[in-house]
């Protein structure tokens, strides 16, 4: 196989698994519309449309930023800072499940809290692998802190439908 077959190769299989990642919590989140607009929330709390959006990009960049560091350290040289990835996606996945399909407000905030401290983890050790890969992610990072003070507020605000 030509190495740039395996690059490409490489790019497919990061992001077919952060996009795997994705349907997992889209699969909690499906028919959440209806429960979202029950929930109070507050004034700052952007449409229900806009995540889905936003969460492709995410997505898209998160599956890219992978493919950087893996073409930079390889299995071997990117071990932690892929494992790092890897485990930050089961619990972006969880996020959806605990939050939606499960009700469980005070769990989802716990998740986004540790999820929030991987990402930050990745970040630094995709930013070792190659610059770009960490860059990548700072919009995932920014975005997940807004999800966190929104899941916060959103849990709050809703003791009798998010436990």
């Amino acid at each position: 196989m030509s190495q740039l077959s395996r690059s490409f190769l490489g790019l497919a299989g990061w992001l077919a698994l952060a996009f795997a990642t994705a349907a997992i919590g889209s699969a909690a989140s499906i028919q959440a519309e209806p429960f979202y607009q029950e929930l109070v929330r507050p004034g700052w709390s952007p449409p229900g449309w806009i995540f889905g959006p936003v969460w492709t990009l995410l997505y898209l960049s998160m599956g890219i930023a992978a493919w950087f560091a893996w073409r930079a350290g390889g299995w071997r040289g990117a071990r932690i800072a892929l494992a790092l990835f890897v485990a930050q996606l089961v619990l972006n996945a969880l996020w959806s499940w605990l939050f939606f399909a499960w009700r469980q407000g005070a769990l989802a905030f716990v998740d986004i809290l540790v999820l929030w401290v991987l990402i930050a983890a990745t970040v630094v050790a995709f930013w070792r692998q190659r610059p770009l890969a960490g860059a990548l992610l700072l919009p995932y990072l920014a975005w997940v802190s807004f999800a966190a003070v929104l899941n916060y507020t959103v849990w709050q605000l809703n003791p009798g439908l998010l436990a």
